[in-house]
Protein backbone atom coordinates (compact mmCIF):
# COMPACT_ATOMS: atom_id res chain seq x y z
CA UNK A 1 0.00 0.00 0.00
CA UNK A 2 2.76 2.63 0.62
CA UNK A 3 0.62 5.55 1.34
CA UNK A 4 1.41 6.54 4.50
CA UNK A 5 -0.01 9.71 6.02
CA UNK A 6 -2.58 9.67 2.72
CA UNK A 7 -6.32 7.90 2.52
CA UNK A 8 -6.56 4.74 1.14
CA UNK A 9 -8.95 3.24 0.06
CA UNK A 10 -10.97 0.02 1.84
CA UNK A 11 -13.26 -2.52 0.30
CA UNK A 12 -15.53 -4.80 2.37
CA UNK A 13 -16.97 -7.58 1.08
CA UNK A 14 -19.37 -9.61 3.34
CA UNK A 15 -23.17 -10.90 2.79
CA UNK A 16 -24.04 -9.86 6.38
CA UNK A 17 -25.30 -6.25 6.61
CA UNK A 18 -23.89 -6.01 10.36
CA UNK A 19 -20.60 -7.08 9.23
CA UNK A 20 -20.12 -4.49 7.20
CA UNK A 21 -21.26 -2.12 9.26
CA UNK A 22 -18.66 -2.96 12.28
CA UNK A 23 -15.97 -3.15 9.92
CA UNK A 24 -16.93 0.23 8.33
CA UNK A 25 -16.96 2.05 11.86
CA UNK A 26 -13.78 0.30 12.30
CA UNK A 27 -12.08 1.73 9.58
CA UNK A 28 -13.74 5.01 9.37
CA UNK A 29 -11.77 5.29 13.07
CA UNK A 30 -8.62 3.98 11.90
CA UNK A 31 -6.08 6.78 10.58
CA UNK A 32 -5.61 7.09 7.10
CA UNK A 33 -8.20 5.20 5.61
CA UNK A 34 -10.31 7.58 2.93
CA UNK A 35 -12.79 6.10 0.84
CA UNK A 36 -15.00 2.86 1.90
CA UNK A 37 -17.24 0.49 -0.26
CA UNK A 38 -18.90 -2.11 0.32
CA UNK A 39 -20.11 -5.03 -1.51
CA UNK A 40 -22.66 -8.34 -0.34
CA UNK A 41 -20.47 -11.10 -2.75
CA UNK A 42 -17.98 -11.92 -4.39
CA UNK A 43 -19.62 -10.97 -7.57
CA UNK A 44 -20.19 -7.28 -6.26
CA UNK A 45 -16.96 -7.24 -5.30
CA UNK A 46 -15.31 -8.23 -8.46
CA UNK A 47 -17.36 -5.12 -10.24
CA UNK A 48 -16.63 -2.79 -7.74
CA UNK A 49 -12.72 -3.68 -7.58
CA UNK A 50 -12.36 -2.57 -10.91
CA UNK A 51 -13.98 0.02 -10.50
CA UNK A 52 -12.71 1.26 -7.95
CA UNK A 53 -9.57 0.13 -7.28
CA UNK A 54 -9.42 -0.02 -3.04
CA UNK A 55 -5.83 -0.17 -1.82
CA UNK A 56 -6.92 -2.84 0.79
CA UNK A 57 -9.95 -5.62 0.98
CA UNK A 58 -11.64 -7.25 3.82
CA UNK A 59 -13.65 -10.34 2.05
CA UNK A 60 -16.07 -12.96 3.81
CA UNK A 61 -15.54 -16.48 2.24
CA UNK A 62 -19.21 -17.79 2.89
CA UNK A 63 -21.25 -15.71 0.79
CA UNK A 64 -23.98 -16.06 -2.54
CA UNK A 65 -23.41 -15.78 -6.22
CA UNK A 66 -19.56 -16.37 -5.87
CA UNK A 67 -17.82 -16.83 -2.62
CA UNK A 68 -14.40 -14.65 -0.78
CA UNK A 69 -12.05 -17.85 -2.34
CA UNK A 70 -12.94 -17.73 -6.10
CA UNK A 71 -13.69 -13.37 -5.95
CA UNK A 72 -10.07 -13.34 -4.38
CA UNK A 73 -8.57 -15.50 -7.09
CA UNK A 74 -10.08 -13.13 -9.86
CA UNK A 75 -9.35 -9.96 -7.94
CA UNK A 76 -5.28 -11.43 -7.76
CA UNK A 77 -5.73 -12.40 -11.90
CA UNK A 78 -6.66 -8.34 -12.20
CA UNK A 79 -4.14 -7.04 -9.81
CA UNK A 80 -1.52 -9.22 -8.50
CA UNK A 81 -0.57 -6.70 -5.45
CA UNK A 82 -3.99 -6.64 -4.65
CA UNK A 83 -4.12 -6.83 -0.52
CA UNK A 84 -6.86 -8.83 0.15
CA UNK A 85 -7.42 -9.91 4.26
CA UNK A 86 -9.74 -13.08 4.94
CA UNK A 87 -12.18 -12.15 7.60
CA UNK A 88 -14.25 -15.10 7.96
CA UNK A 89 -15.83 -17.61 10.63
CA UNK A 90 -14.53 -20.46 8.84
CA UNK A 91 -11.30 -21.69 10.30
CA UNK A 92 -11.25 -25.31 7.69
CA UNK A 93 -7.13 -26.11 7.57
CA UNK A 94 -7.90 -25.83 3.79
CA UNK A 95 -9.91 -23.23 3.28
CA UNK A 96 -6.55 -21.55 4.87
CA UNK A 97 -4.28 -23.18 2.64
CA UNK A 98 -6.10 -22.21 -0.61
CA UNK A 99 -6.18 -18.52 0.50
CA UNK A 100 -2.45 -18.28 1.14
CA UNK A 101 -1.65 -20.28 -2.52
CA UNK A 102 -3.61 -17.26 -3.58
CA UNK A 103 -1.59 -14.99 -1.92
CA UNK A 104 -4.13 -13.89 0.42
CA UNK A 105 -2.05 -11.17 2.52
CA UNK A 106 -3.61 -12.41 6.19
CA UNK A 107 -6.50 -14.42 7.49
CA UNK A 108 -8.76 -13.22 10.56
CA UNK A 109 -11.62 -15.14 12.07
CA UNK A 110 -14.51 -13.88 13.47
CA UNK A 111 -15.30 -13.46 15.94
CA UNK A 112 -12.70 -10.60 15.87
CA UNK A 113 -11.15 -8.21 18.22
CA UNK A 114 -11.26 -4.29 17.10
CA UNK A 115 -7.63 -3.86 17.45
CA UNK A 116 -6.62 -6.74 15.45
CA UNK A 117 -8.19 -5.37 12.80
CA UNK A 118 -6.73 -2.25 12.72
CA UNK A 119 -3.09 -3.33 13.25
CA UNK A 120 -3.57 -5.70 10.34
CA UNK A 121 -4.67 -2.36 8.67
CA UNK A 122 -1.41 -0.65 9.83
CA UNK A 123 0.99 -3.17 9.03
CA UNK A 124 -0.77 -3.93 5.45
CA UNK A 125 -0.82 0.25 4.81
CA UNK A 126 3.18 0.01 5.91
CA UNK A 127 4.19 -2.29 3.40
Amino acid sequence: MTKSNMNYKVMIVDDSSFMRTLLSKIFSNTSGVGEIYQANNGAEALTTYKDKKPDLVTMDIDMPEMDGIEAAKRIKSIDPNAKIVMVSSSDKKNTRDEAAKIGVSQYIRKPFDRLEIKRTIESLSNE
